[in-house]
């Protein structure tokens, strides 16, 4: 007899697919029953060995016992399940920017203010930058360094502030009867000059931060950074200024005085001139 005569010796006998065997995440206090044993208990850890990753489970009594993490090894409310390690909850995101200001995220790049703000040197653009560069992209503001405050009338002379075109001005050194402040008077109603007390920016840093007691006194004539530098053991003005920077993480870093005029000038070259 042939095999054509037999018909389908198979039919009627279809494979069964095998049941897909849920994943649940392990997570703390999660109670699961071992289909082995039956010991039923919440979870309370892991551990690791040579031998694979387990589970640790304590029951009504207290007991704890080690359970390898194998498929299908375990039953929650009498339905297999596989249980894996939780991962790890991504940490969260800080919501306020360095300079204590909320933190816009998706942040999309804004087409730059006309008005401008204008600091000494370099390291007082890098200062600024480091704590409120946030808050700087999201309102489209430039700082920009003018390389000695003795530039500052050609520079004014050259942008021709208006409606429109402020100018926010940083100083070192503004104190009453300074060269400094002799320099930034009457400059008109759309450029505000503000400052701080300090010799330089660097001054403006807490001590605190850099580890150090107080800024050591350096005598006129002597070159600050310089004998900041050799005083605190510190090496060049270059090695110095890395440790500022480094140093500083957010507004708490600086002293008070340099945090409000750079808020003021932010304020002022983002508000609207009135009509």
């Amino acid at each position: 007899m042939s095999a054509r005569e037999y018909g389908d010796i198979y039919a009627g006998h279809t494979r069964k697919r095998k049941r897909a065997v849920p994943e649940v995440a392990a997570e703390r206090d999660l109670v699961a029953e071992d289909a082995a044993t039956g010991f039923c208990g919440a979870v309370v850890g892991f551990d690791r060995s040579y031998d694979g990753d387990f589970v640790k489970l304590e029951d009504r009594h207290g007991a704890v016992r080690l359970f390898a993490l194998r498929e299908a090894a375990f039953l929650i409310d009498g339905q297999p399940v596989t249980l894996v390690r939780p991962q790890a909850a991504a940490p969260a995101r800080p919501t306020r920017s360095a300079s204590g200001s909320t933190r816009v995220e998706g942040l999309r790049a804004r087409v730059a203010r006309t008005s401008r703000i204008w600091v000494e040197g370099v390291h007082d653009a890098a200062l600024v930058e480091r704590v409120w560069g946030h808050d700087l992209r999201v309102e489209g503001v430039v700082v920009e360094h003018l390389e000695g405050l003795d530039n500052l009338a050609e520079r004014l002379a050259e942008f021709e502030p208006g409606p429109g075109r402020r100018v926010g001005v940083l100083v070192d050194h503004l104190v009453t009867g300074s060269k400094e402040t002799g320099m930034t008077t009457g400059l008109g109603p759309h450029v505000l000059v503000t400052g701080h007390p300090y010799i330089d920016v660097w001054q403006a840093v807490r001590p605190a931060v850099l580890g150090i007691p107080s800024w050591p006194e350096v005598p006129r004539g002597e070159d600050w950074k310089t004998g900041v530098c050799r005083r605190l053991d510190w090496g060049t003005p270059r090695d110095g200024w890395r440790r500022v920077y480094d140093a500083v993480g957010s507004f708490r870093d600086l002293e008070s005085p340099l945090i409000g005029a750079v808020e003021r000038l932010i304020d002022f070259v983002t508000e609207p001139d009135m009509p």
